[in-house]
């Protein structure tokens, strides 16, 4: 799998509901609740928002915990 690029909030974003989550409700600070079913179970994100850039870290963190496999996450690179 390739590197993650530094991420803007709305390009992470895109990139999950391209995925399949879906937007739950926005928290009480500056989060984003996203959400994503995977073999019937439920998996949820908080997702920062408002960010110009977002660590690559950050954004493979968020990915691992919606469940996306490595050939999930480089097909959404791509």
């Amino acid at each position: 799998m390739r590197k993650i690029p530094p991420l803007s909030s709305k390009e992470l974003v895109r990139m999950l509901e391209k995925g399949g989550a879906i937007f739950v409700r926005q928290g009480k600070t500056d989060h984003a609740i996203y959400y994503r079913m995977v073999d019937g179970k439920r998996f949820s994100a908080p997702v920062q928002m408002g960010k110009k850039t977002l660590d690559p870290v950050y954004c493979k963190r968020v990915l691992r915990q919606l469940k996306f496999t490595d050939v999930e996450i480089e097909k959404l690179l791509a």
